[in-house]
């Protein structure tokens, strides 16, 4: 397997799954109604945005887990379902290396479901919990503008929107209204009356700047490091000014604010994360420049090719070791949002 590969450099997602455990074991105890399962014999999961292992089985293990504590301490042992798991990303995942990394005492029956989220993926009231981590702040595309040099949001130099004129920001902001909008409305049509998502999401916490979040930070060391290589001659500047990274990092009242403009879910909660530990055996720089490489590499791949990689974040690994340091500066929280499909009487918590 390749040593730069998302499955070999996601300890820090694989973290957040287990510091949301808790939270998401707390959730179906206390949130899931298991009458809404009267006309089913399966409870449908659907994980969004699975990439190829291993986090995603941890994570579906948890709620399978805490699914069928809820059944038995309701004194429902004999009946409790099937599971069926819908394992969904864009096209271009390699599913073939997901359905081999199944584990093989998995107590559920497995569907990849390749398409974009932000779109509909499952037949209505087809879906009684679904579940996504560190994928919704995913943009469904680059908003048109920064890319466009006739344009006062073109950001000319730059890959993302902290230290860009106010116009890219505010591009952004509206991507991310109209994805969250479009992901809200297809969600309401596939989840059951009563049946529960949980999203857990970095963000920035509210009443911050974008520019204390220390994903936006990390970028903006990323766009620098490629100027560098432009300045060197290693890549064009004009590619540089034509790529940009589709990610907003949204607080939890933009959340909050998009659930009600939407109205089909409550919020049933909506946490904070406790800090995730990470490996300190490795420098916190050199570890984040891997987990960056292997989210980023293919985006950066498309435009620049395969040849630049290396150095690219070779480079930003010894950006990230100057001062000011981003792990002492930067402000990034880890939230998790429960939210039930109103409607049939589930209009607030049980």
């Amino acid at each position: 397997m390749d040593p730069n590969s998302y499955a070999n450099n996601s300890t820090y997602q694989r973290g957040v799954v287990d510091a949301a455990k808790e939270l998401l074991s707390k959730a179906i105890a206390e949130k899931l109604d298991i009458d809404i399962l009267l006309s089913s014999n399966s409870f449908q999961i659907a994980d969004l945005g699975c990439s190829v292992g291993p986090n995603t089985f941890f994570a579906v293990e948890n709620i399978v887990e805490a699914a069928k504590f809820k059944f038995q301490s309701q004194g429902q042992d004999s009946q409790v379902p099937e599971f069926q798991v819908f394992f969904n990303d864009h096209t271009p995942n390699d599913f073939n290396m997901l359905f081999k990394s199944l584990p093989q005492n998995r107590r559920y029956f497995a569907v990849g479901v390749p398409g974009s989220f932000y779109g509909r993926i499952f037949p209505n009231a087809s879906m009684h919990f679904v579940h996504s981590s560190y994928a919704i702040q995913w943009l469904s595309s680059v908003p048109k503008v920064v890319v466009d040099k006739t344009s006062p949001a073109w950001n000319k130099g730059r890959i993302h929107y902290l230290n860009s004129p106010e116009e890219v920001a505010r591009a952004y902001e509206a991507q991310y209204t109209e994805d969250m909008e479009c992901f809200l409305h297809a969600r309401a049509q596939e989840i059951v009356y009563g049946g529960l998502m949980v999203l857990t999401i970095p963000g920035h916490p509210n009443g911050s700047s974008h520019s204390h979040s220390s994903i936006n930070m990390s970028f903006q060391l990323l766009g620098s490091a490629l100027m560098d290589l432009a300045r060197k001659g290693g890549v064009s500047e004009e590619k540089v000014d034509s790529f940009n990274i589709p990610m907003y990092c949204m607080s939890p009242q933009e959340l909050e604010a998009a659930v009600e403009r939407n109205g089909s879910f409550s919020i049933e909660s909506m946490e904070n994360l406790p800090h995730v530990s990470v490996d300190d055996t490795v420098s916190k720089s050199q570890l984040f420049a891997a987990h960056m490489r292997a989210g980023m590499e293919g985006l950066v791949k498309q435009t620049f090719g395969e040849e630049i990689l290396d150095e690219l974040f070779d480079l930003f690994g010894k950006k990230l070791e100057e001062p000011p340091f981003i792990f002492e500066t930067g402000k990034t929280i880890n939230f998790l949002c429960v939210l039930r499909r109103k409607g049939n009487g589930f209009e607030h918590a049980v």
